[in-house]
């Protein structure tokens, strides 16, 4: 067909101007759709029609930071859910190290020349991607950040676990309760340059400004790369760089329960605090064992089946990403788009000894 002959002549184009390319690529399906005019996220052509049908028979990418992760595993399972059900193809491609970044780069061009119809990427850095991104879109790709955002030109949409300051305020409000407003306390974040990670921590540092936390001292921000062993180590570190120390925020799930094994196992059990975002299944056994008092987090799989429907969406002409819109995820309900093409998927939830029994995930 002429338009897919078009499609793989752009892709092709693609291919040819990234220097990244030559890294990891994977195969997949192919589907077409309506192409924008330009790499940013200028208008596409025509308005949204919310009451357009939802079409059938699209193929969604899914390319999260990190493979084989296991919030991923379940982000990425909420989106493959919701394309099922709504008669779409699901796909996943993605690095297996948390700061691959070129690695992520060469996933968009394999999603771009394979001609999916969307893409929901959760970004390792907020500008790495732009070029691959702005690529796909010139393409006619629908792009939906989840989880971790790129600039907001290099995207349509942007599905937010919850509001940025709502988590990075909330996080430091949790320990600061366990530690009594009182102590030195520190943050184990994922990768340097992760977005997210990196806007929840402004918003913690902006809380602390509080008078009421004037006897609470952020000493540090370590970075265990998502990986177990990493964060693990930085633990370890930080309780013997710092022998006052109060409490700890981790911001990620896979730092938070490599933390809380090391504390679970040693001196520091009970007498220093830990919080931050985690999945109940991890960490059960740690609340139980006295380890970590509350922690928070949103549910993954929802974040993951809410990028499926933006993406499928956006795919159907129903919204363009501009602010004020609004469409059906089935039934999570209505969402409005906000400045910037953000969607936030809701308020975080805290877990503890009386409630995490009720939460498998």
């Amino acid at each position: 067909m002429r338009k897919s002959t078009i499609r793989r002549t752009c892709a092709a184009l693609a291919a040819a101007t990234s220097l990244v390319l030559a890294a990891t690529a994977c195969g997949g399906t192919t589907k077409s759709d309506v192409g924008k005019d330009g790499g940013a996220v200028a208008s596409p052509a025509g308005k949204a029609d919310p009451n357009a049908p939802t079409k059938k028979g699209l193929t969604v990418g899914f390319l999260p930071k990190q493979v084989n992760n296991p919030y991923f595993t379940s982000a990425d399972g909420g989106g493959r859910k919701a394309l099922e059900e709504l008669g779409e193809t699901y796909k996943e491609v993605g690095p297996s190290s948390a700061t691959d970044t070129s690695g992520q780069v060469s996933y968009v061009n394999t999603l771009t020349q394979q001609q999916v119809d969307a893409m929901a990427v959760s970004a390792q850095d907020p500008g790495a991607l732009c070029t691959a991104l702005k690529q796909a879109m010139k393409n006619g790709i629908k792009v939906v950040t989840y989880d971790s955002d790129t600039k907001p030109e290099c995207r349509d949409a942007f599905v937010s676990q919850a509001s940025a300051e709502d988590l990075g305020r909330t996080e430091v409000q949790l320990l600061a309760q366990q530690i009594g407003y009182k102590g030195e306390i520190a943050v184990l974040s994922a990768a340097q340059t992760a977005t997210n990670q990196n806007t929840w921590i402004d918003y913690m540092k902006q809380e602390l400004k509080d008078p009421k936390y004037k006897d609470v001292k952020l000493v540090k921000v370590a970075y265990g790369n998502d990986d177990a062993q990493a964060s693990f180590q930085q633990t370890q570190g930080l309780l013997q760089q710092y022998p006052n120390l109060k409490g700890i925020i981790s911001p990620t799930t896979v730092g938070i329960k490599a933390a809380a094994q090391y504390l679970s196992g040693s001196k520091y059990k009970g007498k220093v605090r830990l919080t931050g975002l985690g999945t109940p299944n991890d960490m059960r056994k740690y609340v139980k064992n006295g380890t970590v008092e509350a922690f928070e987090l949103w549910d993954p799989a929802k974040l993951g089946e809410l990028a499926a429907y933006t993406a499928v969406a956006l795919s159907s002409g129903q919204i363009t990403g501009k602010e004020g819109e609004t469409f059906e995820a089935g039934a999570m309900g209505s969402y409005t788009i906000g400045k910037d093409g953000l969607i936030n998927l809701g308020k975080p939830t805290v877990f503890n000894a009386g409630n995490i029994d009720q939460f498998d995930f």
